[in-house]
């Protein structure tokens, strides 16, 4: 049995634990057994990591753009165990209960005015899904079930279960090997590259063709509003966006926003939409919800998108997860959203901006470097040719940070409290591996 003292381990119990999560544990897109190595924490406090031997990380990825506040926050840990004194869990099944129903209404409050219906999910991957579901059965209650295809862009990412793998890229997504299995759905070109570039009119008009063509049996659009997350960590003009919402209009499409990875200010604004000011009529939220703390997802959709489901054959939205609104959960999820709005986030997003923008300003004239780009608190350094990871992550531990890099993307999503020094920690890390490549 592995054993903790003082938040560390001995050599032997350390060496013990990664010798069997080597051999019997799955890793996120790992091997089995693994081939690369693994870091083991015993803790972490504030935006540091603490290793087995003592060794403090500086964490440039919030744990996968979640841990928005850091960890160890007392005040999300005291959310977590006061609710862990009245009930951890209890079905949502014909009950409800009060961290619940704050939750929802704190989302339907910060949220875009017309999304008033709340649905929680486990996780980023099922709010996706419960998403397309909505679409599809919202046609369906209409009386259109031809409409079961969504309009999507090449170089997005969505998810890793099946609903959401089909409208992931799929050609160069993590999930091409699934195509001969997946629904089939309509692809645009992706975005062109660039936050601040002007729109391309070609491409804008291959997105109205494209909508045009299919319009008979599309039931909405799904997209990444400005930042393509894991496809490719690409930013792209608000334009599109609203281009986009324009199209749905036109022929009558929903509109699906994921904003799982750019919801709560990533992107120096609360939400990706409103960069274009752009309203969805399904927006998906996930990750920094509950600050890092617990898996917990959400999918809000408008009046006319809850009405239009329940009028139909089933009457019922045909979804409902076990562990659906979890106490402890909704309860962090409140305490998190309440302390991300008592402070002033979106200077701490600009100043990680700033950091960031300065540091890096250089490393695209590195040879191995293909380009540079920094939107609100992320910033993203592209290789010309994939890299070593274990490499890349010996170049970061030895600047004192944490950073998961994949295929030509080394990039840091940090969490807003970094202070200045921790970021320009981060991008020291970052410009060494540039150097490097």
């Amino acid at each position: 049995m592995i054993s903790l003292q003082l938040g560390r381990m001995s050599p032997a119990e350390a060496q013990r634990m990664l010798e069997f999560d080597r051999e019997h544990i799955w890793h996120p897109y790992s091997p089995m057994p693994a081939s690369a190595p693994v870091q083991p924490v015993v803790s972490a406090d504030g935006v540091r990591l603490t290793l087995a031997d003592g060794t403090e990380l500086i964490d440039g990825m919030s744990s996968w753009w979640a841990a928005v506040h850091g960890y160890n926050h007392p005040k999300l840990n005291a959310a977590v165990t006061g609710q862990l004194g009245k009930m951890a869990h209890v079905m949502f099944g014909g009950l409800t209960h009060p961290p619940a129903v704050r939750l929802a209404e704190r989302l339907v409050e910060i949220t875009p005015e017309p999304l008033t219906k709340v649905f929680f999910a486990d996780s980023g991957s099922v709010a996706v899904e419960v998403a397309i579901k909505m679409a599809l059965q919202y046609w369906r209650s209409k009386g259109r079930p031809e409409r079961h295809r969504l309009l999507t862009v090449r170089g997005g990412y969505h998810g890793d279960t099946f609903g959401d793998m089909a409208v992931c890229d799929p050609v160069n997504g993590m999930h091409h090997i699934f195509n001969d299995v997946l629904a089939r759905h309509v692809f645009a070109p992706p975005p062109p590259l660039g936050y601040t570039t002007e729109p391309d009119q070609a491409y804008l008009d291959e997105l109205s063709r494209l909508a045009a063509e299919h319009a008979d049996e599309l039931a909405g659009i799904i997209v990444e509003p400005v930042v393509q997350g894991a496809g490719g960590m690409r930013f792209y003009a608000p334009e599109y966006l609203d281009a986009l919402r324009g199209i749905a209009d036109e022929h009558g499409l929903l509109l699906i926003l994921d904003e799982i990875a750019t919801g709560f200010g990533r992107t120096g604004e609360l939400w990706g939409c409103d960069h274009a000011e752009v309203v969805p009529d399904i927006m998906c939220l996930g990750k920094a919800m509950t600050g890092g703390y617990l898996t917990m997802a959400a999918t809000l959709c408008t009046d006319r998108v809850a009405h239009g489901i329940t009028s139909g054959e089933a009457g019922v939205l045909m979804h409902g997860p076990t562990y659906m609104a979890n106490p402890l959960a909704a309860a962090v999820a409140s305490a998190s959203i309440d302390l991300l709005l008592s402070r002033d986030w979106r200077s701490e997003v600009d100043t990680v901006e700033a950091i960031l923008t300065s540091e890096l300003h250089g490393a695209a004239d590195l040879p191995g470097v293909a380009d540079v780009r920094v939107l609100g608190a992320i910033g993203v350094v592209e290789a010309r040719e994939p890299v070593d990871v274990p490499s890349v992550q010996e170049i970061a531990m030895a600047h004192g940070v944490w950073l998961r890099p994949f295929g030509t993307l080394i990039y840091t999503m940090p969490p807003y409290i970094c202070t200045d020094d921790e970021v320009h920690h981060i991008a020291d890390a970052l410009y060494a591996i540039a150097e490097s490549l």
